[in-house]
This record gives C-alpha cells, structure tokens and sequence, in this order.
C-alpha cells in the first residue's frame, strides 16, 4: 500500500456541495492529477456503509442517507478515506478517526440500528441443517454456560458455504447465523458448539465503543471463551477445518 503524507490544513467549507469537498480532497490527494468528474449521491441502504468507484473515468460515490445531515467536516474526512482506499493510500489517521467519533456517536447508532430493523432483512435457512440443529445446541450451551437464561435469539443456517465467516451475531435482527460449512459429518460437534457459544457471547457482551474506537473482543469476552469446555481443542480443530 503506498503512503501519503498529508500537507494541507484546510477543512471543509459550509457551503460546499459534497461533489466539490470530494473534488477538492480529491486534488490535495493526487495535486498533479486532473480532477476527474465526481457524482455523489446519498442512498437508503441497509447499513451504515458508503462506497466509491471509479468507472469510465468518473469517480462515482455512494453514501448512505443517514449521513445527509452530517456536518461538512465530516463528509470531508469520509471523503479522505474512500478516495484514499480508493488510490491505494494510507489512509490519514486524524481524518479516520474524526469519521469513525461521528459515526460512533450514541444518537447515529441507535438510528442505524433502527435504519437496519427497517430496511434490512436475515436470509437464512431453519435451525435444523443435514447433520445438526441449532436449537438444540443452543439450549443445551444456554443451560451449560449460562444457566438457561439467555433469551434465544433467531437461529439459522447461511444460504451459502462462508469459510471465511463461520458464524456472526447481527445484534439489529437478534439473530445468530452459522455458516454452512459447520453442518458437515465431517465437522466434530464441538466446533460447532464452540463456535455458536462464541456468538451467543456477543449478546452477553455487546461491542462497546471507546474513543471512537469498536471492541467487539473485549478482555472480558475473551476471558469467558476460554470456559468453553473444549477451548484449546476447538481453536485447534479451526485450524484444520478447509
């Protein structure tokens, strides 16, 4: 990845439209380079994320509607970090950090949790796959680990095969998804509960947010994985799963 240095000091002006913050960040990003044609637009997606293109030389930029209202200093440093993504910089760290303080704030989570109930959706199989069921490992682990009283989410199966994601907690649709790849003979019962109890400690411990900073593993979740029964041996068999 290269690096940039950056030099300037200016900051976004309140009467600029998000198409001339990009353009002018876009010249202190690459100052010998032509500002090529920019469009911004905001869209109602079902997250928090924003996106940038490059296509037949317009730079074509996707923002979600939630941050319409924000501040310009704020499009401003999030126009630092999609176009520096974009060009393969590093991306500045002040301008990274005053992006991820807004979007972090107690207000924008709550309206992105909400935005997430109302537009978005969980596509996922039953809790009863070809070799396991999830509701049944989920009761037995509850009444193991947490004395049967943590409130069962919606369990599920991923459409497709993840090998990378064996599982996640989207906390906006209390919801555990495996994925698939689990619900092999050849994968020992013990790595799926382990990964599943791994989940249900995301409710247990939610991510908390420090400084503008997302600790999804805190030192306490990781302490209460390592009573997992199987702790070492399911790490292990992670490591040999394909």
């Amino acid at each position: 990845m290269l690096h940039f240095t950056r030099v300037s000091v200016a900051s976004a002006l309140f009467f600029e439209t998000p198409e001339q913050i990009f353009a002018r960040v876009f010249h202190e990003l690459k100052p010998r380079t032509a500002v090529p044609s920019i469009e911004v637009r905001f869209c109602r997606f079902a997250n928090a994320n924003s996106m940038i293109q490059l296509k037949d030389g317009k730079i074509l930029v996707r923002i979600t509607d939630i941050l319409e209202s924000a501040p310009a200093p704020v499009l401003e440093a999030l126009a630092w970090v999609l176009l520096s993504k974009l060009y393969r910089y590093a991306v500045p760290r002040d301008e990274l950090l005053r992006y991820k303080r807004y979007i972090q704030r107690k207000d924008l989570r709550e309206k992105i949790h909400t935005m997430r109930l109302e537009r978005g959706r969980k596509l996922i199989s039953g809790v009863q796959g070809d070799v396991y069921n999830l509701d049944e490992l989920f009761d037995q682990l509850n009444f193991r680990y947490f004395f049967g009283l943590m409130p069962k989410p919606a369990l599920g199966w991923s459409l497709r095969v993840s090998r990378g994601i064996l599982g996640h907690y989207d906390p906006a649709h209390h919801t555990i998804v495996l994925s698939k790849r689990l619900d092999k003979p050849d994968v020992p019962v013990m790595l799926v509960e382990y990964v599943l109890f791994h989940e249900m400690l995301h409710i247990k411990y939610p991510t908390e947010h420090r400084q503008g900073r997302r600790c999804v593993h805190t030192p306490v979740f990781k302490a209460a994985e390592k009573e997992f029964e199987k702790y070492k041996e399911a790490k292990e068999a992670l490591k040999l799963l394909d």
